[in-house]
């Protein structure tokens, strides 16, 4: 019976964000299983939506046996410490080594994320594989990625074959688990490697332009499968990078596998000229806070659905900590009432809502801890609960949720979700749980930059991307980077 060991490390690293993610951030992520190993590794993914669950379906589908080591997700936040790195690769390396020892091992697996950023190690995944590999020597290793990892020489030089998922938002995780196991067991099979290539774009991807609903990246992505089909190749990998990790290969990057080099290295190419030839189209439309709230207010008069507004540069997914009040502030200022904002990241503000119980009346100093700038406000309390639900929507279906005790509340006639773990309000049982139905409000405000898409979208009469202060720039070429390489573009090139 061949014998495959499973394990994964995921992290998205703001060289920029204001706090550093520390090793208690995988004990309690909220939206997704807290680090695990062993037999309670299994039981923590199965039956959710991460990788770790798709290729563990496909494995157990081909009758092999399944060697769990460890598996741990943080929440996007600043650079990982040293010590939170070393513990968990520690527990990954360990079990290892006592699965080798105790019978023999077939292959390796890995759930990555592709953009995690240690104090001591930039290219985090890099790392990691260098440890596994001088576990395992020559035996297949594969890795299923976020795609907006920075993918490295280092990862694919290292690794087997790599597969990122291919939606952003994120809908298709399980897939891409589901599919790097698939290329390990042919690995196994096979008994001999893929030719490989591996070509790193000239410039970077704004996030709000990754979205794969929208175009350009939409059509570029569908050129990706048609030559990947054309062109016979095995896997054509693309990382739409994540532009906030300063380190030198920070960006995109594409990778091939195929049975010859010829064959990987023509569609690498193939497919690194189609991207850079759409480099114009990648720019972003946005709007000011202000205006975009006017936008949003002159558009839900005659709108039958609501409105949506992205507060991007405090996306929660993307490093920010979800707790900056500008867009907040511009709803209460042009008395956006009825509007809905999803979230602010506040436990203070919650215990004190907590204190009012419902029904009561508080005086806030809203949000604001990370960039010193709360927002001063009287609240009537509308509910009060633990934050515990499931997600529903297409990209969290099955995963737990966990946002700590949080309270809605009203403000001038906006109502205010204040919660005490940080997340991306990307799912919209995050509303319903504090009984807010997300498709009657006439405004809603999300901190997200483009999951929010997956499962507000179709009930959205138009969405408006906002710009407040938080650390998820959108344009991050104005962010003092020390470590990118000096020959990339920060921000698309205009036609």
């Amino acid at each position: 019976m061949t014998r495959i060991a499973i394990g994964g490390f995921l992290h998205e690293s703001h060289s920029f964000a204001p706090h550093p993610t520390t090793f208690a951030d995988f004990l309690r992520p909220a939206g997704f299983p807290p680090l695990s190993e062993g037999d309670a590794m299994l039981a923590a993914v199965r039956g959710t939506s991460v990788p770790s669950a798709g290729a563990l379906a496909a494995a157990e589908g081909e009758g092999v046996e399944i060697v769990p080591l460890a598996w741990s997700l943080a929440n996007p936040a600043g650079q990982i410490q040293d010590e939170a790195f070393e513990r968990i690769a520690a527990l990954i390396c360990a079990q290892l080594s006592r699965a080798l020892q105790a019978a023999p091992l077939d292959g390796v697996y890995l759930d990555l994320h592709g953009a995690a950023v240690v104090d001591g190690f930039p290219d985090a995944e890099g790392e990691l594989l260098r440890r596994v590999r001088a576990i395992v020597g020559e035996r297949p290793v594969t890795i299923s990625l976020d795609p907006h990892a920075n993918l490295t020489l280092r990862m694919v030089t290292l690794a087997d074959a790599v597969v990122p998922f291919r939606t952003y938002p994120h809908v298709d995780m399980k897939d891409a688990g589901a599919q790097a196991m698939r290329l390990l067991l042919q690995r196994v099979a096979g008994g001999r490697p893929w030719a490989r290539a591996f070509r790193q774009l000239e410039f970077w991807l704004p996030l709000g332009s990754q979205c794969t609903l929208l175009a350009p990246m939409s059509e570029v992505m569908t050129e990706r499968a048609s030559l990947a089909e054309r062109m016979d190749v095995a896997e054509l990998a693309f990382c739409f990078g994540f532009p906030y990790a300063d380190f030198p290969d920070c960006g995109p990057a594409i990778t091939a596998y195929a049975d010859t080099q010829a064959k990987a290295d023509a569609a690498a190419d193939a497919f690194t000229a189609h991207v850079a030839a759409r480099e114009a189209d990648f720019r972003q439309e946005l709007l000011p806070a202000a205006e975009a709230v006017a936008e949003a207010r002159r558009l839900a008069d005659g709108a039958r659905r609501p409105i949506v507004i992205a507060d991007t540069q405090d996306n929660p997914g993307g490093g920010g900590h979800g707790d900056t009040t500008g867009l907040l502030a511009e709803l209460v200022r042009q008395q956006a009432t009825g509007a809905v904002l999803c979230l602010i990241n506040d436990a203070d503000s919650v215990g004190t809502c907590a204190a009012a119980g419902e029904g009561g009346s508080v005086s806030l100093s809203l949000g604001g801890k990370s960039d010193g700038m709360p927002f001063a406000c009287k609240a009537r309390v509308l509910k009060l609960t633990d934050g515990r639900f499931t997600l529903t929507g297409p990209m969290g279906a099955g995963n737990p949720g966990n946002l700590g005790p949080c309270a809605l509340i009203d403000i001038d006639g906006v109502r205010v979700m204040v919660v005490s773990h940080k997340v991306q309000a990307l799912d919209q049982a995050i509303l319903r749980h504090v009984g807010v139905e997300p498709s009657e409000c006439p405004i809603l405000v999300l901190k997200s930059s483009v999951h929010f898409r997956a499962d507000f979208a179709p009930i959205a009469e138009k969405i408006i991307v906002g710009i407040a202060p938080g650390p998820v720039v959108a344009d991050p070429a104005i962010l003092n980077f020390r470590y990118v390489r000096p020959e990339v573009r920060r921000r698309p090139r205009a036609a």
